[in-house]
């Protein structure tokens, strides 16, 4: 199986992103390329700029509550982001589609391959694998990738502290 050219799954990337956002274009390039992200052009304040921006746009995803809504959401992104597919070959990453115009820069480049993949992701796996934390206190978003569907919790802590809370309550 050939390795995504686009790095991680962007939708668990953006999962990190939107929990721990860059603070510098070079950490933004840094953790692209930790992805596993081509980068071929420099990467500026701009860039960083763009993706800070395109985060809230994109939590709103997570965050809309029906269906339509959330269709709503992606599809805006989708409009404002990608391009029209094309076939290519860059950067010794073998033959991949493409969802975006060449000569973007990283910002642009990532917001079209978060904005393709939630789109996969939530056509693919169902509207509802995208979504916040259901601990009280944790605001993180999550992106569901279990079998069953059934993710409730950003992580493995969370999802214990907020089971240790409702067995003390019981046991009160």
């Amino acid at each position: 199986m050939r390795q995504n050219p686009y790095g991680e799954d962007p939708v668990r990337f953006m999962v990190q992103l939107a929990a721990e956002p860059p603070r510098t274009p070079e950490e933004f390039a840094a953790r692209c390329l930790a992805a596993g992200m081509a980068i071929d052009r420099p990467v500026g304040a701009g860039d960083l700029a763009e993706i800070l921006d395109f985060l809230p746009r994109w939590l709103a995803v997570a965050d809309a509550e029906t269906h339509g809504q959330r269709a709503a959401l992606v599809n805006a992104l989708l409009a404002s982001s990608a391009g029209h597919p094309r076939v290519t070959d860059h950067a010794d990453g073998g033959w991949h589609i493409h969802y975006r115009d060449d000569g973007l820069g990283l910002g642009a480049v990532v917001r079209a391959v978060v904005s393709v993949g939630t789109a996969l992701h939530l056509t693919g796996r169902g509207m509802d694998r995208l979504g916040r934390c259901a601990l009280a206190e944790c605001d993180r978003v999550f992106a569901d990738f279990t079998r069953g569907g059934r993710q409730r919790y950003c992580s493995h802590a969370c999802a214990n502290r907020d089971a240790v809370r409702r067995h003390r309550a019981r046991r009160r």
